[in-house]
């Protein structure tokens, strides 16, 4: 890396939120209620997968539209918010001030907006942002880039001059296809498979210990001295 990103675009769920665990058990409730007893397997399939909704109604035997799902399970997850048990994870509101210091800063999210507004403003972090990328707001969601060359062409920067902070291999992915580094912080500290850890330009294994290599990411003068040289995780 020979300069500084201009403008950081952080994924949501996983990245900054904690809701691991959340989504998984608002889809497999709806998927009980049409016949479908959940699976290690489809908690998996979930994560960082922009069709979750196609995914989730095709356990039903296609007996709803991925509209349905999107509808019932996104009210779900919303009242998971009001009743406060959506919380960020730890340091992530920290990357995200530590961000708004240098730059813009944006989501790019595979959720629903109803959701993405509702955690938000229930974390204070709203008034921080310059732009919010929801699955409504774009044709493909990830892997595809559209949702951060969407945030890149709000925040009117080039997606290069564009840090991307994300999680999963499919926002990995995402990010990188859009042509922006990526600070990956995987989640629970999981090792990134080797293909998709080669595409990013740094690795922490927590929010918490991403701070000092988002603030190398983007200080003009750090980030010039750490080009080809490595970057703290």
């Amino acid at each position: 890396m020979t300069a500084a990103a201009r403008a950081t675009i952080f994924d949501l769920d996983d990245t900054l939120l904690d809701t691991q665990h959340l989504w998984p058990q608002v889809c497999a409730a709806f998927a009980a209620r049409h016949g479908h007893r959940w699976r290690s397997e489809d908690t998996l399939a979930l994560h960082g997968d922009g069709a979750w909704a196609s995914y989730v109604a095709a356990l039903c035997a296609d007996a709803v539209t991925p509209e349905e799902v999107i509808e019932a399970c996104t009210g779900a997850m919303t009242g998971e918010v009001d009743a406060g048990h959506v919380r960020a994870l730890p340091g992530a509101v920290d990357l995200v001030l530590e961000a708004a210091r240098h730059g813009l800063i944006g989501i790019a999210t595979a959720s629903p907006r109803r959701f993405v507004h509702a955690a938000l403003d229930r974390l204070g972090l709203a008034a921080r942002l310059h732009t919010v990328v929801c699955v409504e707001d774009v044709t493909r969601a990830k892997p595809a880039p559209d949702a951060y060359v969407r945030a890149a062409y709000e925040l009117g920067v080039q997606p290069s001059d564009c840090l991307a902070v994300e999680d999963s291999p499919s926002g990995i992915r995402s990010a990188v296809t859009a042509g922006m580094r990526v600070l990956a912080i995987p989640r629970n500290g999981t090792e990134l498979p080797a293909h998709i850890a080669h595409l990013t330009t740094a690795q922490a294994r927590s929010a918490v210990h991403a701070l000092p290599t988002l603030t190398c990411m983007l200080t003009p003068d750090i980030a010039a001295r750490a080009g080809g040289q490595g970057l703290p995780s």
